[in-house]
């Protein structure tokens, strides 16, 4: 699902002014008929129904592009749940709903009255209470629809995931994790020098015997079970819901902080779970001896894409 299709949300001042706007544009029309109280009914009419219409319409679509939970796989939906205040999205996404309704039922009350008025300060006055209830409406969800901007910002991070053979990059921060998403896909995720540089879920895609993989960088991890934080949990959803394969990244150069052994601690627990793939980081900047003492047999870049391409291969039969 590609969450980057949703617009930005408007603000509530936004909404209005552009709803008002285009009343008085139109309002300034002089080729209606009819004698000069049936002029005025119907010009304060046609104001009524396209601030009606303007508001709503963008309440609306609002409403109508945001994902709910029942629309979406379980993977996003967990994601969701570990990102943001599900709870407040949803109470934020109904409030809209809830506006629409208001304005349009107050829309249906002021028409009524204005057909009935007899003279201009009376259509001049019941537009006004229109104006002003409508602007009450849309204050009132000023705040919900800055969580939905503030959600809608959040998701833009979301991964593209699709259903096809996925591979995880997965261990400890800072070990090198997304500089081989880039290197095996030809992605440019940014890379820093400091742990937890990357706090989402980046996405690239290689072919391997002519078939599209799936390969996701995840955030790293602690490994610490009873204490997550968001950003590890990221890791794994994706560990658990998506991957068919995991590449565990190791670091013997020391610098990303983390001894071999608590690296080789979770390496451990992970190949419990999944199949793995063991691939050495940083080595330009350590000895052949080093590498050559590493007591796990690890792949080169080609040998990664090879060994994927069995795993590929095995599940389609």
């Amino acid at each position: 699902m590609n969450f980057q299709k949703i617009p930005p949300v408007e603000t509530s001042k936004d909404i209005l002014d552009i709803a008002f706007r285009k009343a008085r544009e139109r309002g300034k029309q002089k080729n209606l008929k009819g004698n000069w109280l049936e002029i005025i009914r119907k010009k304060e009419s046609l104001k009524l129904d396209i601030v009606k219409e303007s508001i709503t319409s963008r309440l609306q679509k609002i409403y109508e592009i945001f994902p709910k939970f029942d629309e979406l796989p379980p993977f996003y939906t967990s994601l969701f749940k570990l990102t943001q205040d599900d709870k407040l999205y949803l109470e934020s996404l109904y409030s809209v709903k809830w506006a629409i309704k208001q304005v349009s039922d107050l829309h249906k009350d002021h028409v009524r009255r204005v057909v009935k008025v007899k003279t201009r300060d009376d259509a001049k006055e019941i537009l006004t209470q229109f104006y002003g209830r409508a602007s009450s409406v849309l204050k009132q969800i000023s705040k919900r629809l800055k969580v939905l901007e503030e959600a809608r910002k959040i998701m833009r991070t979301y991964p593209d995931i699709k259903e096809l053979f996925t591979v995880c990059i997965y261990g400890f921060p800072n070990v090198g994790k997304t500089t081989l998403l880039n290197q095996l896909t030809g992605t440019k995720a940014e890379t820093a020098a400091y742990a937890f540089t990357t706090k989402s879920i980046n996405a690239g895609y290689m072919t391997i015997n002519k078939e599209k993989v799936q390969v996701l960088d995840v955030p790293g991890t602690l490994a610490r079970d009873n204490k997550m934080n968001d950003i590890e949990r990221q890791a794994e959803l994706v560990l658990s819901d998506l991957a068919d394969v995991i590449i565990y990244v190791f670091d013997v150069s020391g610098t990303s902080g983390y001894s071999l052994v608590i690296q080789e601690e979770l390496f451990k627990k992970v190949k419990e779970r999944k199949d793995v793939i063991i691939y050495l980081s940083k080595k330009d900047i350590i000895s052949e001896e080093k590498i050559l003492s590493f007591k796990y047999p690890h792949r080169t870049l080609r040998e990664i894409k090879k060994e994927i391409g069995e795993h590929l291969k095995n599940k389609q039969i």
